[in-house]
């Protein structure tokens, strides 16, 4: 298929300098097609100009996404972890809470398949020249359940309420240093402006369902969730019972498609163990999400589906850089060069992994720079670079973690490896709660432990990746790093609105942190959610979203 310039040369009408610079690289060859839909995506282009423009530049238009209809009326039903705290758009920080939250509360927009964002509140976004001003515009007529309509006054108050460090908000870890309360400002009732501390190239990600918390609720809200679960979204609250589970009912008031399923059902199970049990006993039909160690039993049992999603989802291994032996960054590359990351993938994650290499830049994301070399196992390396640290004869650590998914095998593994280099490991294994403590310096086995592993969650962008646990100050900098030069690199990528722009600067940030590893990314896996046989139309997202509304059963 050959490119038509007729087309390219209309759709460029009207398209600022950095659309059109972005259009120029598809047309090139210099950007892929898929970074260059994810991307524009990024910059408020809408799905079906995307196409246009790819199918010009002779590359196909847009693929819609297919989902089987199936016949509504169902009762679906899922097994999810217990919340640990009160369900609260605001302060909700557990994976199951995200899960209840996103059944009736929708954000302006969605991290959807491959990284594309997609409208759901707002039509369209774009940001001024310099990327400091994001400008969202709203849909209409869009009802919440309590009967007020949507409009950007609820936009201004739900954004300020999260933004407002005296709420102690979940999302402040995202909009910290990016966006203030007070700077969310109506323009119309349709139309809200975002300004931002600095120029911000990845916004949008922070307005979706990337940010957790970010679901849009009435101006007027005044915290007790629980007894409203109110929201514009496909399904309204029928019953929530702590510690036990909650049910949920089609909206037929809903101002978009309605939900194909007549009710959803949520039980709370304690551990995965009980999920796949409930699965395999019939008295489930989705579980929300598993590990790949812990589900084997259903990976490859052919009367249960698989649905699986690449993801940026990791655990990150920390070492004190603050702290002796680990002030040496020879030391900590040659724990680094102790992990055999193929193994890892192919053992410990059954396959449904990529490995890492030392940095936030997961294989997912269209700005990572793939030329950066994949770093391997080299024990001989390993070795010398011990020596020349002063450290050839080894040393006794402790490596604080938690029981959380598959993070005690991993323990393990690394205990083992590093032994051929001398180091003699001690596994202090901790449950989450106390793993985590307050969650702020000095009050964290996380982040006061001189190594340790912690969980983390997806993200559409790696702006919260690069910042929070590895800039000066960052709040979740377990590892103490402190380094002027990598804080000027994340600072210019998160300031480029530019593809090419990103992509240069994350290549100067794999560089440096492969040379200083911080904080060793030994892989990146796999969402996995499994259903039941005759469950169709389920649509899990990495960044903790369930979307049942299209689903069926037979």
């Amino acid at each position: 298929m050959g490119k038509n310039y007729r087309i390219l040369d209309l759709i460029r009408h009207n398209r600022s300098s950095l659309e059109n610079h972005l259009i120029d690289g598809l047309v090139d060859g210099r950007v892929s097609r898929r970074d260059f839909i994810r991307h524009g995506s990024l910059l408020g282009l809408s799905l079906p100009l995307l196409g246009g423009i790819t199918a010009g530049a002779g590359l196909g238009g847009m693929a819609s996404v297919a989902w089987a209809q199936g016949a509504p009326g169902a009762t679906i039903r899922v097994a999810l972890g217990q919340p640990a705290a009160a369900i609260d758009p605001v302060t909700t920080s557990d994976s199951p809470g995200f899960v209840l939250l996103q059944q009736v509360g929708e954000f302006l927009c969605v991290d959807g398949p491959g990284l594309v964002l997609r409208p759901q509140l707002a039509q369209s976004w774009k940001p001024n020249d310099k990327g400091d001003v994001w400008t969202f515009k709203l849909r209409q007529g869009v009802k919440f359940h309590s009967g007020s309509e949507m409009k950007a006054d609820d936009v201004v108050a739900s954004i300020d309420r999260l933004a407002d460090p005296a709420n102690s908000s979940n999302a402040l870890s995202v909009f910290t240093g990016i966006l203030q309360k007070g700077a969310t400002r109506k323009v119309d009732d349709y139309t809200v402006e975002f300004h931002l501390d600095a120029p911000n190239g990845n916004f949008p990600y922070m307005m979706s369902s990337d940010n957790y918390n970010a679901i849009i609720l009435p101006a007027s809200y005044n915290g007790d969730y629980e007894k409203s679960f109110d929201g514009t979204g496909p399904f309204r609250i029928e019953r929530y019972t702590p510690k036990v589970g909650a049910s949920f009912v089609r909206n037929d008031d809903y101002w978009g498609e309605k939900a194909l399923p007549a009710r959803t059902e949520f039980t709370f199970f304690a551990d995965e163990q009980s999920k796949i049990l409930a699965l395999q006993g019939g008295q489930v039909d989705v579980i929300c999400q598993i590990s790949a160690l812990a589900g084997i039993g259903l990976l490859n049992d052919p009367n249960f589906e698989i649905i699986s999603v690449k993801s940026s989802l990791h655990n990150q291994f920390h070492m004190r850089c603050d702290s002796d032996p680990f002030k040496d960054p020879r030391v900590r590359r040659a724990i680094a060069l102790c992990l055999d990351r193929d193994k890892l993938v192919a053992g410990l994650m059954k396959g449904r992994a990529v490995p890492g290499n030392d940095s936030p830049f997961a294989p997912v994301y269209p700005s990572t720079d793939a030329s950066v070399p994949q770093r391997k196992q080299d024990i001989g390396q390993a070795k010398q670079l011990m020596e020349a640290a002063g450290a050839g004869a080894g040393f006794k650590v402790t490596l604080t973690t938690e029981y959380a998914i598959e993070i005690p095998a991993y323990a393990q593994l690394i205990q083992n490896w590093v032994k051929e280099i001398g180091i003699e490991m001690e596994l202090n294994i901790l449950e989450q709660g106390a793993y985590y403590g307050d969650a702020v310096f000095g009050k964290s086995p996380w982040l006061d432990s001189v190594m340790g592993i912690c969980d983390y969650g997806h993200r559409g962008v790696p702006n919260v990746l690069l910042a929070a646990p590895l800039t000066s100050g960052g709040a979740w900098n377990a590892a103490h790093f402190r380094n002027k030069a990598y804080d000027t690199l994340v600072s210019s990528y998160i300031a480029a609105l530019d593809l090419e722009a990103q992509k240069a600067a994350a290549g100067k940030i794999q560089n440096l942190l492969l040379e200083e590893t911080p904080v060793i990314f030994g892989y990146f896996y796999d969402y996995l959610m499994p259903t039941a046989k005759g469950v169709t139309g389920v649509q899990p997202s990495p960044s903790t979203q369930l979307f049942l509304d299209k689903a069926s059963k037979s």
